[in-house]
């Protein structure tokens, strides 16, 4: 496994992480705790989830999870870096979502218990609050670092004028502000490179993409349409079929190149500047084994450029709206 530091932070992470969003929905309990000991068999040591994972009325199922595996001792919490979120609402009632500093007090302790450990290694706000001032963010958070609940903190989804506008109020109050922005970021949404990406850059965040095969788009999805092993429906069809030509150019120089269109995604992202570790999702340990592939794949420059030429990104950003 490759370790890198989050960010401008002395952190030391996997350069994957392990997504848990699919823990009660999609894998119950015991494959759960499988993939999280697969995990840590591949060295992998930074782990993602969220306090609304789980979904509808079983919100909170995910983490819940996560804390009865690190129950069964082992060095599991020890040699494991927590991610988790706040922001969606976890009831009807007002003040059981977003990030006024009542929420975020009550959040922290919630997910505290849910995953059975004293600390969060990073809190992330899952979303920009619109409505709640960065002084009422940053103090709340200072308080929870003085209390030793958190270490770090991440935001999740933000412009990058959110990530500059947290910083500078951050930096008024002498306060480490945020360490990681997670972002939909893969070749099919490159939209973050004109100004996410350049922010990242400047203030010292580390970047952790998520989403990183598109829904599964950029696995290989029209050779497994062929093959009859999947069926595409939805929003995902609907990309499909807007993009087909580009997929299946994708997947030609997959072939060409020898190696699965899935770990060609995740060697690209792990090429990109400030990128710390794609977050990969799986639902089965296999899928895992199949993730850390990527690892060991280097792409050459002309690989590189012939995926920017099928997905073109934005090689001038943040200039992007200049001349």
């Amino acid at each position: 496994m490759e370790y890198t530091h989050l960010g401008r932070t002395g952190l030391t992470v996997s350069r994957l992480c392990l997504g848990t969003m699919n823990f009660g929905p999609h894998t119950d309990e015991p494959n759960a705790h499988a993939i999280m000991d697969a995990a840590h068999e591949h060295g992998i040591n930074f782990f993602d989830t969220a306090n609304v994972y789980g979904w509808g009325a079983n919100k909170g199922l995910t983490e819940t999870i996560i804390g009865n595996w690190f129950a069964k001792g082992g060095g599991r919490r020890e040699k494991t870096v927590i991610a988790t979120k706040l922001y969606g609402d976890m009831g009807e009632w007002p003040n059981e979502g977003r990030l006024s500093a009542l929420n975020i007090r009550r959040a922290v302790d919630a997910s505290l218990r849910r995953l059975q450990t004293d600390h969060i290694d990073l809190y992330q706000m899952h979303h920009i609050d619109r409505a709640t001032p960065w002084e009422e963010i940053w103090q709340a958070m200072e308080v929870l670092t003085a209390q030793g609940k958190i270490i770090y903190v991440g935001s999740s989804n933000f412009a990058g004028w959110h990530i500059a506008q947290a910083q500078e109020a951050a930096r008024a109050r002498n306060f480490l502000g945020l360490t990681s922005e997670q972002s939909l970021y893969n070749l099919l949404e490159r939209s973050i490179e004109r100004e996410v990406v350049p922010a990242a850059q400047h203030y010292g965040l580390g970047l952790i993409p998520w989403s990183p095969l598109h829904g599964g788009l950029l696995g290989g999805v029209l050779r497994k349409e062929r093959e009859g092993v999947r069926r595409t429906m939805g929003r995902s069809a609907e990309t499909l079929e807007a993009k087909r030509d580009q997929l299946q150019a994708y997947e030609d120089l997959a072939a060409e190149v020898g190696h699965e269109p899935g770990d060609i995604a995740l060697a690209w992202l792990l090429s990109r500047p400030a990128v710390t570790a794609p977050i990969v999702g799986p639902r089965t340990a296999e899928q895992l084994h199949a993730a850390v592939r990527a690892l060991s794949l280097h792409l050459d420059q002309k690989t590189l450029d012939r995926l920017d030429e099928i997905f073109p990104g934005h090689r001038t950003a943040p200039e992007d709206y200049a001349w």
